[in-house]
């Protein structure tokens, strides 16, 4: 939450993402911790923060994790729904959690240039986020080709050092003023 008071300083409303373990996440007082936290931070839309939980850990306890999600959307706060497609998923999990963004598992996007088999499940999970109207967004893009075969299937969020390398955070307001979108990204996107 600092981090995120620092950045918008800078003129930076940058959403920061945070992976939460499954047992903090299930703890009686995340809930109010994650209020107080909040609190502390009057300044920082809570919009701004996003809590990651991995599908598997969703699914645990499905109900908690479900109000858990509702509560805390109520302050503001977004979900995502991590490594999206790698552990139970079905229809009846997927409406039942809230989560506001589903992330592609790398391990789809790694061979889906080369695996049909990927691909096509790369295809049905943005079909699903679609229709559940979630944003989605693909996890270990490392080149740009698969940077530009996902925005031809309607996926323009991406992670991955295709993007960036993991950096410390002093360098990164300096690497996104530096950031050049590869030239066929900058095409896909004009086209699409």
């Amino acid at each position: 939450m600092q981090q995120l008071r620092n950045w918008i300083a800078l003129g930076k409303n940058w959403v920061v993402s945070v992976n939460i373990a499954a047992r903090h996440f299930q703890c009686e007082d995340f809930l109010a911790r994650l209020r107080s936290i909040l609190s502390h931070y009057p300044d920082v839309p809570p919009h701004m923060l996003e809590i990651e939980i991995q599908e598997s850990a969703a699914i645990e306890d499905i109900q908690h994790v479900r109000e858990a999600m509702l509560a805390c959307q109520q302050l503001g706060v977004r979900f995502a729904l991590d490594d999206f497609g790698t552990g139970y998923s079905s229809l009846s999990y997927l409406k039942r959690l809230p989560a506001n963004i589903l992330k592609i598992d790398q391990s789809f996007v790694r061979d889906m240039l080369d695996d049909q088999e990927d691909l096509a499940l790369i295809s049905a999970v943005i079909g699903l986020a679609a229709a559940f109207r979630r944003e989605v967004i693909a996890e270990g893009v490392e080149t740009v080709e698969q940077g530009v075969a996902l925005m031809q299937l309607g996926c323009d969020l991406a992670q991955g050092y295709g993007v960036a390398r993991p950096m410390p955070v002093a360098q990164v307001a300096g690497w996104a003023a530096s950031y050049v979108v590869p030239t066929d990204w900058r095409k896909e996107l004009l086209v699409g």
